[in-house]
């Protein structure tokens, strides 16, 4: 005779089953909704060797100028993208960030490593060369990121990752419009030609285009991008106060002005542009007379 608990079990199995085949035929599926996830305080970084090397990825990160200078090209630092040292929700904070690598990316065309994407932060965004996955900047850096993601399930999608999209506008950005939003809402911290603001020598207010500023390549060039982020987090501590309008036209007129070349650049502007920026963004665009992207006519090294 067959033993009773088995059979009883069996069915159980049996019965879940249709039910789970029948759920999956017959319902509609639903967007998963982005988990709520808050990252360590600094008081918790353990004193011991591996809270060391947390505390030299802060430092690196906060200070790049200085802890990673050998790979920096320009005047920024990581922490003028993602700020509140890698911390804020909808300012690509670290945390978020880092659960979700490996990933593909279409700017390379394939599947980035964690370090990989820093690498591209380096090339682009602070204008200079990546540091060798091995070095013990980049291992640093992935230590903090690593210790800021403490808990957060691996893959999973946070709320606050990225910067949040902004819809298009009613009007077509125009940098014009923009201008006018820089100089109300914008100069008083990055100055007047975007160069920012130095104490003691050092930019606690980031250059926004220039020399010293993110090249050609980075993402923030994108208009939607800069849009993004500046509508949740500018101006500092005000975050949400501008419209969607406000922030693409100001996104407009601060991408409408030179900065170093893109790495990719390929000899001329115009085929630059048609292989790296048939996107939303103003290189190879004629300003004023000049073409942005043409002032430099070799990448920078």
């Amino acid at each position: 005779m067959k033993n009773p608990i088995a059979i009883a079990i069996t069915f159980a199995m049996i019965a879940t089953s249709v039910t789970v085949f029948a759920a999956s035929e017959t319902s509609t599926p639903t967007a998963a909704k982005a988990l709520v996830f808050t990252p360590p305080n600094d008081e918790e970084i353990p004193n011991n060797e591996f809270g060391k090397i947390v505390r030299q990825g802060k430092n690196i990160f906060e200070d790049t100028q200085h802890y990673a200078k050998q790979y920096v090209g320009n005047s920024l630092n990581c922490v003028n993208c993602h700020l509140a040292s890698g911390r804020k929700e909808n300012s690509s904070p670290l945390w978020a960030a880092y659960v979700r690598y490996p990933a593909y990316r279409a700017k390379n065309n394939k599947v980035n490593t964690y370090e990989e994407r820093i690498q591209g932060c380096f090339k682009y965004s602070l204008n200079g060369k990546a540091p060798a996955v091995d070095s013990p900047e980049m291992v640093a850096l992935v230590t903090y990121s690593y210790w800021l993601a403490t808990g957060a399930p691996v893959g999973a999608k946070l709320k606050g990752a990225g910067y949040p999209e902004v819809p298009k506008p009613g009007l077509i950005p125009d940098a014009n419009r923009g201008k006018t939003v820089f100089v109300e809402n914008c100069q008083v911290c990055h100055g007047s030609n975007g160069e920012g603001k130095k104490v003691d020598g050092k930019y606690i207010f980031p250059p926004l285009w220039g020399s010293e500023s993110f090249n050609w390549g980075a993402g923030m060039h994108r208009i939607n991008t800069a849009a993004a982020f500046i509508k949740a987090n500018m101006p500092l501590s005000k975050g949400g106060t501008l419209t969607d309008q406000e922030a693409w036209d100001v996104a407009t007129f601060v991408m409408s002005h030179e900065r170093p070349q893109d790495p990719r650049f390929k000899g001329n502007v115009a085929q630059t542009k048609k292989e790296y920026h048939d996107e939303n963004c103003r290189y190879g665009e004629t300003v004023n007379g000049k073409v942005l992207g043409g002032k430099h006519q070799t990448a920078a090294k």
